[in-house]
């Protein structure tokens, strides 16, 4: 091991990668990738929505537990994709 600290370099893509996405930085192919996991994870949960309430006939937990799924789900997506919560800005380092 060296005796100097480690240098911080910004995130760069693969080379491999690189070859295949010119002209593309590396900060935009991760929203990217952001924005496909997010725009699954939408669709799963309104189809895990849909199912239980569909199937759960008197589970009033429902309502409740879903709301708050859907109140973090959406703190946690704004936060990966623009280093923003905008309701949750007082409760995040």
């Amino acid at each position: 091991m060296t005796d100097q600290p480690l240098q911080l370099q910004p995130f760069s893509l693969p080379p491999a990668l690189s070859s295949l996405l010119p002209g593309f930085s590396a900060g935009a192919v991760v929203v990217w990738i952001l924005y496909a996991v997010f725009a699954f994870w939408t669709v799963y949960t309104l189809i895990a929505i849909y199912h239980w309430l569909k199937y759960s006939h008197t589970s009033w937990v429902a309502f409740p537990a879903i709301g708050a799924h859907l109140l973090v789900s959406l703190a946690l997506a704004s936060y990966a994709l623009s280093g923003h919560a905008a309701f949750l800005d007082v409760y995040l380092p």
